[in-house]
């Protein structure tokens, strides 16, 4: 039946689970976040390493982000809502660890491609291929994860009850680039596709043991019918009339969009505008991504005691000021702007999500498959960037998400 509860599932009395009870189904889901973070800080890299290897152009290159954040995210993220209205959060996290891990499998054969085929295009459209597929499933963890930390506890720890659990997504993305510079980068791996194979065998083989534990563990549901005894009347009316979540949804697709061309263009601006090697770059890359996790634990903090709204508004106007000043500054000091940037992109996924799911009852989950659609602004910006950077160099193609950066502060009433 819609929005059941599976028979497997234990019951919580009182709507939501309080103290120790909370530990083992967020332990579970933080295992989500970080697996869909490593991926992430892979991606940032394979984009550079393809444009070497495969010998695609910077705007070419972004057909990865197009297939991640627009294929996966803005296509399959209303199916993830709908499975996870009628099944439930195990069943479809499942379903997001089966097609997250057979992505990742796929990376293998097109990888051993490369080596007969000489056209790199062809090769590249089948890593665009294998990108899909991960993004489908990873939609579908990010539909259901996202909206389990909020519902499962007290509604009024949902912010920081969120931004801790997407912290753990940041530490596994400077995890990936790290990896990427010592397998991708360096000695005769730089001009090959062959370790790309292995680590994507390992990301299949750590999707498929998490999905092992998640079918045996008796993870907590929480109904419709609870949610929407919370919610009270602020629920009434259809989807369609949530104009607050509709304002989110806006803010989540242009920040994400800037928070993904920021990261995606930041090993060719370091590049170029320091003078490093690409190796370098990389871990220069691991130390943003290490900045942006201090500032989601940071964060975390700040929504004990600060309202979520606040959080917002101030970090959206520091990211502004500094994206901007990285599109006119140039040397050392602007690649060490542009690793603060990450620090103040940190909560606001987080805190959107949490304002944009707020009070929706028996519309919170396909509220959740909305919001996690609005990630598909990351496959839309990067092009526009791209062909900026090729047209007039990675440094002016910045002030893209400087003016992104904006559209948080429209969705705050």
């Amino acid at each position: 039946m819609a929005g059941g509860i599976p028979t497997a599932a234990p019951a919580i009395a009182g709507g939501y689970l309080t103290g120790r009870a909370l530990i083992f189904p967020l332990s579970l889901i933080i295992s989500l976040f970080f697996l869909w973070g490593f991926s992430y800080g892979l991606l940032d890299v394979l984009n550079k390493h393809f444009q070497t290897v495969l010998g695609i152009s910077r705007l070419e290159s972004t057909g990865l982000q197009v297939m991640y954040f627009g294929g996966g995210y803005l296509l399959f993220s209303p199916i993830a809502a709908e499975v996870l209205k009628r099944r439930g959060y195990k069943q479809t996290i499942l379903m997001g660890l089966s097609l997250y891990s057979l992505g990742a499998i796929l990376f293998w054969p097109v990888a051993k491609s490369a080596d007969s085929n000489a056209n790199g295009r062809a090769v590249f459209g089948g890593f665009c291929a294998c990108t899909l597929v991960i993004a489908c499933g990873l939609a579908t963890l990010e539909t259901s994860a996202n909206s389990y930390a909020v519902v499962i506890g007290n509604p009024a720890s949902a912010n920081a009850r969120l931004q801790f659990c997407q912290s753990w997504n940041g530490v596994a993305s400077f995890i990936g680039p790290l990896i990427a510079s010592k397998f991708f980068f360096t000695g005769e791996n730089q001009n090959s596709l062959t370790n790309v194979q292995f680590v994507y065998l390992a990301v299949a083989c750590a999707g498929a043991a998490v999905g092992v534990l998640f079918f045996f563990a008796k993870l907590p549901e929480i109904s419709e019918a609870v949610i929407e005894d919370e919610a009270g009347h602020s629920s009434e009316g259809s989807i369609w009339k949530q104009y607050n979540m509709w304002a989110a949804f806006v803010a989540q697709f242009c920040y994400v969009g800037a928070q993904v061309t920021v990261a995606t263009f930041f090993i060719n601006y370091a590049h170029e505008n320091g003078g490093i090697s690409t190796a370098s770059a990389s871990n220069m890359l691991s130390y943003a991504l290490i900045t942006f996790t201090v500032g989601r634990f940071f964060a975390t903090g700040l929504a004990v005691f600060l309202r979520a709204e606040f959080i917002m508004v101030v970090y959206s106007c520091c990211a502004i000021a500094l994206t901007a000043y990285c599109s006119a500054g140039s040397g050392a000091a602007s690649i060490g702007v542009l690793i603060a940037i990450f620090f103040f992109e940190a909560p606001m996924y987080p805190t959107i999500f949490a304002l944009g799911t707020a009070n929706l009852g028996r519309h919170t989950r396909r509220a959740a498959g909305i919001l996690v659609m609005g990630v598909s602004g990351g496959a839309v910006f990067p092009p526009i960037q791209g062909a900026i950077a090729d047209a007039k160099g990675t440094r002016i193609s910045y002030i893209v998400p400087a003016i992104q950066g904006c559209a948080p502060l429209n969705s705050i009433n």
